[in-house]
């Protein structure tokens, strides 16, 4: 009585043929790729203050913001290129800056308080962040090794735990993923700063997860059904695998959800990218890398496993 599960997302003995999509799956992703690298390089990402460089003054009006007084103050203080913006409520105001005229970033930021302080009296300065445009760039590559450096290491541990048709099938898988998220990250105009790059490393930790859980089947498979062709053993495993996999992709959008919708400026971008990854790295382990598998090892892993076991 109590080992019975309360939800089943789908039938215990469900048979889903997901092998006879494959190409719709494989194309589609290519497309989605292909498009999400030229937004990629045309109108490109939004870099944020980590990788842009530059100062970011978010302040609270005492009353809806009049966007008018605020840069007729800001030019009164020799600062005329300015990017005000509002965001959340109609008194929360986002000011984007360069620092590159030679000023003191701490007199820039004083100037910007005494301007909007000017402008509607009882103004609030809620944070004031700068980064330099040495120490932007070389966040910038380190957040580009980050992101080389995670994808070849689950390529050498899925390549040690499995075999190289899994690592590599799962390693394209997740470039796919990666481009994807791009591709939305530009879209939305998110910001892509060192908040995102942790929120890609998640994605890609929780899509590996999710693709070893496919894997660690499809292996107990082989070894259990020697004879069986791979295009069913793959679609069997999938089908045991899918209640655990839609149930962990559940329960880890639920509890994202919340931060994308109540978590404000400073949460929004990473959870609705965290939401967006766990549905794409969700459905590239059915539709995308288990396609990638069985053109990689048809004919050739049923073999290996045949011979391992002998």
């Amino acid at each position: 009585m109590f080992g019975r599960p309360l939800l089943r997302f789908v039938r215990k003995d469900t048979h889903i043929n997901f092998m006879r999509g494959r190409f719709a799956g494989l194309i589609t992703s290519a497309v989605l790729s292909l498009a999400s690298i030229g937004l990629f390089f045309y109108p490109g990402l939004t870099l944020g203050l980590d990788f842009r460089g530059g100062i970011v003054v978010e302040a609270k009006t005492s009353g809806p913001a009049d966007f008018a007084k605020l840069r007729t103050a800001l030019a009164a203080h020799n600062i005329t290129h300015a990017s005000i913006q509002s965001f959340g409520s109609p008194d929360d105001v986002l000011i984007r800056l360069d620092a590159g005229d030679g000023q003191e970033t701490n007199k820039i930021v004083d100037s910007v308080r005494h301007a909007v302080d000017e402008a509607q009296p009882g103004t609030t300065v809620l944070r004031a962040d700068a980064v330099g445009a040495s120490v932007s760039s070389e966040l910038f590559r380190n957040g580009m090794l980050a992101l080389g450096l995670s994808l070849a290491m689950i390529l050498g541990y899925i390549w040690f735990r499995f075999e190289w048709e899994f690592a590599l099938s799962a390693v394209i898988t997740l470039v796919l993923d990666l481009t994807k998220t791009m591709g939305f990250l530009v879209l939305t105009g998110f910001e892509f700063d060192l908040v995102m790059v942790a929120a890609i490393l998640t994605i890609l930790g929780y899509s590996t997860n999710d693709k070893v859980v496919v894997y660690d089947r499809v292996r107990e498979n082989l070894r259990k059904y020697r004879t069986m062709p791979l295009r069913e053993l793959i679609d069997l495993s999938i089908n045991e695998t899918l209640n655990r996999t839609l149930g962990t992709s559940s329960t880890v959008f639920l509890a994202a959800l919340p931060l994308a919708l109540f978590g404000g400026s400073t949460l929004s971008g990473f959870a609705w990218t965290m939401l967006f990854g766990i549905v794409v790295g969700t459905s590239s382990s059915i539709f995308i890398a288990a396609p990638l598998l069985l053109f990689m090892g048809e004919g050739r892993l049923n073999r290996n496993e045949e011979t391992n076991n002998k």
